[in-house]
């Protein structure tokens, strides 16, 4: 029983990932919606890559394919999109341009921080919302910015 329940599952979440990229995606892959440089960038594709991982489960320390943490979810999109990040979120914090909320775009990352140190990372995903793996017993999903306690950063190509 267990082998049929499963498909289904796969096929929801499949489902979904296609919706999701759909509306992530779609401003970016209509037609003369933007310039091939701009539907090809390396934030552009993290993030859709990220959202084809909605609904993996968190999991403390993962990388992917299946299971992700934060930064483990961040790491991985821009991976496969072409650009290496370091492991943690406070080294990703690091290695990024810093910008501020004014300037964000879908495709930045934010950096969830207390005081001087950064303890959570996602993907900026446009108003007011990100893309990212909150917490052990969760999964990777879109939520609105819930404090004003964050940091913006570009990964530049």
């Amino acid at each position: 029983m267990g082998k049929h329940k499963r498909p289904a599952r796969l096929s929801k979440a499949r489902a979904a990932s296609a919706l999701t990229l759909a509306a992530v995606g779609a401003t970016v892959l209509a037609p003369g919606g933007t310039s091939k440089a701009e539907a090809s960038s390396i934030p552009t594709r993290a993030l859709q890559i990220a959202a084809s991982k909605m609904g993996a489960p968190y999991q403390w320390g993962a990388t992917g394919p299946y299971r992700f943490d934060c930064s483990g979810l961040t790491l991985y999109s821009f991976k496969r999109a072409g650009k290496q990040l370091p492991r943690t979120a406070q080294a990703q914090y690091n290695r990024t341009r810093h910008i501020p909320r004014s300037a964000r775009q879908m495709g930045d990352l934010v950096f969830f921080h207390s005081g001087r140190g950064v303890y959570h990372v996602g993907i900026y995903a446009g108003n007011g919302k990100i893309l990212h793996a909150p917490k052990t017993g969760s999964v990777v999903r879109f939520e609105r910015i819930w404090t004003n306690s964050v940091w913006y950063g570009r990964v530049t190509d």
